[in-house]
């Protein structure tokens, strides 16, 4: 595999806010496809004891949290398919169960389709007089909240791609034993 800064970009470390926050996205989307290079479907299905969680799941996963947070939160549309018409009372994670029947081209398009789809309508809500500050067509769900800013949900999804990249160091050694950032 190689150097993980051999295939990202790493953030600037002087910049403006929005810069900052989007090159760090990126930065950490660009670590998931990393971890995810190179490895077959049997790979990505691979899971770790006590774990189910697989590194396949996690490309699914990601891809379903970059559609709801943008396609469905910040723009009030809906999430793309196949989760649009899942059964998510039926089965909560269904990305991650799914993701064994997926081949490794099928995960990578469409992780790769949402964080288009979602850079589309980070693009547009930054084109906004409001900018960063701009508020979600959804409300969290939390009482008396309101609505989410687009930094908010920007600095979310950093917070939540550092966390399963973690996860994805780990699955990525048990896998084959490739290790770093």
């Amino acid at each position: 595999m190689p150097s993980p800064t051999d295939e990202r970009t790493e953030p600037p470390l002087r910049a403006d806010e929005v810069t900052t926050l989007r090159a760090y996205l990126d930065y950490h989307r660009d670590t998931l496809r990393l971890k995810t290079a190179g490895l077959t479907a049997e790979q990505l299905r691979t899971a770790h004891a006590p774990s189910t969680l697989t590194l396949g799941g996690l490309l699914k996963h990601l891809a379903l949290v970059e559609s709801d947070w943008f396609a469905d939160v910040l723009a009030g549309g809906s999430v793309m398919a196949p989760f649009d018409t899942v059964d998510w009372d039926a089965d909560r994670d269904w990305e991650f169960h799914t993701a064994a029947d997926d081949s490794p081209d099928e995960l990578r398009a469409l992780f790769d389709a949402a964080v288009a789809d979602a850079d589309r309508r980070i693009d547009a809500a930054l084109a906004t007089p409001e900018g960063l500050d701009r508020l979600s067509s959804r409300e969290s769900r939390r009482p008396g909240e309101g609505a989410f800013s687009l930094r908010w949900i920007l600095v979310h999804m950093i917070e939540e791609y550092a966390r399963h990249n973690g996860h994805a160091d780990l699955l990525r050694e048990a896998v084959d034993g490739t290790t770093g950032e």
